[in-house]
């Protein structure tokens, strides 16, 4: 009993911290997401500091201190760091689903497949917002081939540049847009940036 005191000791003090102001940080990264999904296509930066896991950014992770806990299931791919896993049980308590269509939030590390838009969540009828709101990790929220997005939020067109998106992913989003109210909502990450795309935006280009 003593030696797994010890050993369960040793493994928490490994552990990376959270958000030193867990309130106030939590507040100011919730008001940059709400931002950025107000103004779809526009990039936000993310204040709060923590402990960042391998493998995920610091806009990643303060995303995820922000809107998961108990109560909102997470996929995450399998080639994920082990360390993500720990951090994230342990500051969140999230559970931790094998399929993107039971979860709430799916991460998609830097590196890590995507899965696709329409394998997560889309939601019922009666409650769309049910739907798997999907975080990716690119490459850069300032270069790559640009596309020129509409919708609410936007008052005539916005320019989004995303390099590292995953493979046929406007193709992708074409369809999702189509399915709303269904469909999912998804969050581009990279360093301390965030940029929203609801699934009401449309991509013209």
């Amino acid at each position: 009993m003593q030696q797994q005191t010890l050993t369960a000791a040793a493994a928490s003090s490994r552990l990376l911290p959270g958000f030193p102001d867990p309130v106030n940080d939590a507040q100011t990264t919730f008001r940059a997401a709400l931002n950025a999904l107000a103004h779809p296509g526009r990039v936000q930066e993310i204040a709060a500091d923590s402990g960042v896991p391998k493998g995920l950014s610091p806009a990643m992770t303060a995303m995820l201190l922000t809107l998961v806990d108990v109560d909102t299931p997470l996929w995450l791919p399998q080639s994920v760091d082990a360390s993500v896993l720990a951090f994230l049980r342990f500051h969140c308590a999230c559970p931790i689903v094998p399929s993107p269509a039971l979860a709430r939030f799916a991460a998609v590390p830097a590196g890590c497949d995507a899965p696709a838009l329409s394998a997560c969540h889309q939601g019922d009828s009666a409650y769309p917002d049910l739907s798997t709101t999907l975080l990716i990790e690119v490459a850069s929220l300032s270069e790559g081939g640009p596309v020129t997005l509409t919708g609410p939020g936007i008052q005539t067109r916005q320019s989004l540049a995303a390099a590292g998106l995953p493979a046929g992913f406007w193709r992708e989003w074409r369809l999702n847009h189509q399915r709303f109210p269904l469909g999912v909502d998804v969050f581009l990450t990279q360093g301390r940036k965030i940029c929203a795309l609801p699934r009401t935006t449309r991509v013209e280009n």
